[in-house]
């Protein structure tokens, strides 16, 4: 039996029904055992994006890519999934911050939450702040030493320790409704 970030026969294990419907529908999209970029939007019913939206998806394709080769293999992909659906909030929020750091630096600026902010718009629709104001708002709460730029332990202590900024980033780049709904077999209309 393959465990996934877990202890044996934890609730927080995606089972093995689950795993076998998950590697039935990644074999079906690439029959070679690994996913490249296109083939990644195409699993989760992600092409036709505009311009950041499409950006925020390589972002995320490359966060997945562990080993950084270009494909996300079987492993990888079911570490993702199981991630996004069942991850712990720390998991989650390292995840995220690695997603946020676009230029791989160990911090993140205004400049690539905004960037990413206005890509996950562009996928989720509306949201209730702006970009910018998002980015004004994380950093006035979380931004310790009013450096500009946030390091990780900023990052997760910040927002761990503030409820309504926790609930506000899960909601905004929280992927497990999508993943739901492919799980189900239903397309995401974007």
């Amino acid at each position: 039996m393959l465990i996934i970030m877990g202890a044996a026969g934890s609730q927080d294990d995606i089972n093995a029904m689950e795993i076998h419907h998950w590697y039935t529908k990644f074999m079906r999209e690439c029959p070679s055992g690994q996913l490249c970029l296109h083939e990644f939007k195409s699993v989760l019913g992600l092409q036709g994006l505009n311009q950041e939206a499409n950006k925020y998806v390589e972002q995320v394709f490359e966060t997945f890519d562990m080993n950084k080769d270009g494909f996300i293999d079987f492993l990888e992909f079911i570490a993702a999934i199981n991630l996004v659906i069942r991850g712990k909030i720390d998991q989650k929020l390292k995840w995220y911050f690695k997603l946020y750091d676009a230029d791989g630096n160990g911090t993140i600026d205004k400049k690539e939450l905004v960037s990413i902010f206005t890509a996950i718009q562009a996928i989720n629709g509306n949201q209730e702040l702006s970009p910018e104001d998002f980015a004004n708002v994380v950093f006035q709460k979380i931004d310790v030493n009013n450096d500009g730029e946030l390091t990780l332990d900023e990052f997760i202590n910040g927002v761990e320790s503030d409820q309504h900024l926790l609930e506000m980033i899960s909601k905004s780049f929280d992927l497990s409704n999508v993943l739901k709904v492919i799980q189900s077999g239903r397309r995401h209309s974007i």
